[in-house]
């Protein structure tokens, strides 16, 4: 039967995996295979696992449970592998880089900060703040025909998002970077801006949930910030 693996941690962790639910249709028994100085957490599987909602939960709630316990490596939803034997041989090739990854993460968990701003807001700043913009709103507001005011104006005021956008994306993240072992900026959907994953000691939570909530209180312009966390170490498992 094919294994569904949830994690990888160190021996020592508590593996505290009493009243979980396991992934799949008909969910079996979560349990931990142990090789050296290492366990991967595990279920047994009949199915093809797809990402529904309650599969999705059950995952995360595995990781969660797994990250109160102590450092734990948590893989990406959807992982198999084709017996105990083959994790195993895995846990044992890979030792080595398994361990320093633990050792590097000990002691941390991930929070994760999108920020977005009012659209129709960060437009009124432009044309309040930028003359040129203002003059060539101000001129296809009266009435002028000219073909190139129009795509004139949408890529002065593209420019300028881009470049205020940029600039408060880079002041968040320096703000922040103190309090934080490592960090991962990834490209941005939608209407955010920053997409930002920080590896946050234990030690530094308290200042670093202070510093980001006056951070979200000073700044102007429709930014909204969204912080999660603690998480588990999805970003920062190499």
């Amino acid at each position: 039967m094919v294994l569904y693996v949830y994690a990888i941690t160190g021996q020592s962790h508590p593996l505290d995996l009493e009243g979980l639910s396991a992934v799949g249709s008909e969910p079996s028994r979560i349990r931990a295979i142990a090789s050296g100085p290492l366990a991967a957490v595990v279920s047994d599987i009949s199915e093809e696992i797809r990402p529904k909602r309650r599969d999705l939960l059950a995952h995360q709630e595995v990781q969660e449970r797994l990250m109160r316990g102590g450092t734990v490596l948590p893989l990406q939803f959807g992982y198999t592998a084709a017996d105990d034997s083959s994790v195993a041989e895995v846990l044992e090739r890979d030792s080595a880089a398994y361990l320093a990854t633990l050792e590097r993460l000990a002691g941390c968990a991930e929070y994760h900060l999108r920020a977005s701003q009012d659209e129709e807001q960060l437009l009124s700043n432009i044309l309040l703040d930028t003359p040129e913009a203002r003059e060539l709103n101000e001129r296809i507001l009266a009435g002028d025909q000219a073909p190139q005011l129009p795509m004139a104006l949408g890529q002065l005021v593209a420019a300028e998002v881009e470049r205020r956008q940029d600039a408060l994306a880079a002041g968040l993240v320096e703000a922040l970077l103190p309090f934080a072992r490592e960090h991962s900026v990834r490209p941005s959907s939608g209407n955010d801006f920053l997409n930002l994953s920080l590896l946050v000691p234990h030690d530094h939570v308290e200042n670093f949930l202070t510093a980001e909530s006056n951070l979200a209180r000073e700044i102007d312009g429709g930014v909204e910030c969204r912080l999660t966390g603690p998480l588990p170490p999805y970003s920062f498992v190499q």
